[in-house]
């Protein structure tokens, strides 16, 4: 009984100190992107497609702007046109992209007015971007189009060769209209499955797929209780076949959709791209590091007399100001003075950061914090409440150079990013473990990273030593060497924000998260 009260205090006071910065996958994560929510990079997935007969290619979406609330009008979530959003690929192990796939928009006002009406003998423009309903790209009901190009840059992604991702059937990649409501477009996911376009990319045999365009948030987290002093027990409280370990814990929270802060509430605008894998791996073994980022112009000057097509000056080169590859590692990971810092940085420079990883502050700040408390309240004497085993290597493998048996590049160099190996068979989605590998389910995170992926709860588990202890592969419980049992004593506790996540709530198909929630009627549900 004194083990399971230790470890429900133990993993309350790890959700503690885990509440600063905010625990979601890279929301407002960082100081100045808080002021740019266009260029905020929020979630990455890389994984093998696992729609049926897509399995020879990798899917790679970037989603941006968080907490978009459904209709928020007029203006919608546009992308920023001074910005370019892009995906790195690393198929040699240097930390360096040897692909980038780069999505740069342009909004445009039909005849440069958008839509007008004539009142009392005066023609002006509308103060909305549709004037009817809306079925189609391009529709005429629509005063403001936004279409974007999508480059293949090899090599330094400034200074490399250019390639231009095409539509397959001609003409431009056009981003669908936000979802507005039922009376403006009747049925969103067939108007949004228009803008799913096949592409030729540049030295590819095979198609490719594209899209960009507003999708509903499915990110499993758990904020509102966490923020209220952690206000549930974040132990698996009940024998969930899923989360639980079969010991549930009592008082502990369980699995419920009502625990969502994100899910079925928010969405979020995805860029997205699907590639054939022979395009991807180059002549490294098969996998690839992944990494996002948003950049913007140097300089900005606001102009006194702005207009539509040119609200501010721009000048200088494109400077990195967003970032993102395994999920949660500003949040959680790197220290408040450095994180605007890990947001401008490339994965090369990530040595100056390697502290963080293998010395992590929050177990540290656990122990120093609660430990007395804790003896003194079960009456025992734990010399340490976290794991022991400095450095780290468990999370450096995790976050920083794969681990050996799973996902590690030819080459190995330390450096922040989504590792996938593209040889390991993609999961069906009715198959899948939102625990991904810990999950024994080896196409799951941090073997690359699925939507349906629980990352919350995974990275929980990891940082409190679970990959100390055995896990499960191809069935088989595994000692990946990195750490010993005695050094994570609750490395086996099955922690848990109770959100939980599951593929077979999204699509089984390209560009996978559901089509965004509606503007109106309200209210509406989604799993």
């Amino acid at each position: 009984m004194r083990k399971k009260m230790l470890l429900g205090a133990v993993s309350g006071l790890v959700m503690v100190a885990l509440t600063s910065p905010a625990l979601s996958s890279s929301h407002r994560e960082a100081p100045a992107i808080t002021e740019s929510p266009k260029v905020d990079n929020t979630d990455l997935y890389a994984f093998r497609s696992y729609e049926p007969g897509r399995e020879a290619y990798v899917t790679l979406i970037a989603n941006f702007q968080p907490g978009e609330n459904p209709g928020d009008g007029p203006n919608y979530y546009t992308m920023d046109p001074d910005a370019i959003y892009e995906i790195h690929v690393d198929n040699t192990g240097d930390g360096v992209e040897d692909l980038t796939y780069q999505f740069k928009f342009t909004n445009t006002l039909k005849g440069d007015t958008g839509k007008t009406i004539t009142v009392g003998g005066k023609t002006l423009p509308i103060p909305l971007r549709q004037i009817g309903p809306i079925a189609a790209p391009n529709d005429a009901n629509l005063g403001e189009d936004e279409s974007y190009t999508v480059t293949q840059i090899t090599n330094n992604r400034r200074t490399g060769g250019r390639g231009t991702v095409t539509n397959a059937a001609g003409g431009s990649f056009l981003k669908p209209f936000d979802n507005a409501g039922n009376k403006t477009i009747s049925n969103y996911p067939g108007y949004a499955s228009q803008f799913v376009y096949n592409a030729a990319i540049p030295g590819c045999a095979s198609q490719g797929r594209v899209f960009a365009g507003q999708r509903a948030e499915y990110f499993a987290v758990n904020l509102g209780p966490i923020f209220d002093l952690v206000n549930f027990v974040p132990i698996e409280g009940d024998n969930d076949p899923v989360y639980g370990n079969g010991s549930p814990f009592p008082g502990g929270i369980t699995q419920s959709q009502d625990n969502q802060e994100l899910i079925g509430k928010k969405n979020v605008t995805s860029v997205a791209i699907e590639v054939p894998i022979a395009c991807l791996t180059g002549t490294g073994n098969g996998v690839i590091g992944v990494w996002s980022t948003a950049s913007l112009p140097q300089a900005k000057l606001n102009k006194p007399n702005a207009n539509y097509k040119s609200p501010a000056l721009y000048g200088g080169a494109y400077t990195q100001v967003s970032r993102l590859g395994m999920p949660l590692v500003n949040e959680v990971v790197i220290g408040v003075p450095q994180k605007d810092q890990f947001n401008a940085s490339k994965p090369t420079q990530d040595g100056a950061l390697a502290d963080y990883v293998t010395n992590p502050t929050f177990p540290a700040l656990l122990d120093a914090l609660f430990r007395g408390a804790v003896n003194a309240t079960l009456g025992t004497s734990f010399t340490n409440l976290a794991p022991t085993n400095f450095p780290r290597n468990d999370l450096v493998a995790t976050f920083l150079t794969g681990i050996a048996s799973l996902n590690q590049l030819k080459t190995v160099t330390a450096s922040e990013m989504l590792r996938l190996n593209t040889g390991v068979t993609p999961t069906p989605r009715g198959s899948q473990h939102p625990l991904g590998v810990v999950g024994n389910d080896l196409a799951g995170f941090p073997n690359g990273r699925r939507p349906g992926d629980d990352t919350v709860d995974i990275v929980l588990r990891v940082a409190m030593g679970r990959l100390c202890h055995p896990v499960p592969i191809a069935g088989k419980m595994t000692d990946l060497g990195l750490c010993k049992p005695a050094d994570a004593p609750t490395g086996l506790v099955a922690f848990t924000d109770g959100a939980p996540s599951s593929a077979s709530n999204i699509l089984n198909a390209f560009p996978y998260l559901n089509p965004p929630l509606r503007g109106a009627p309200r209210p509406q549900t989604q799993p």
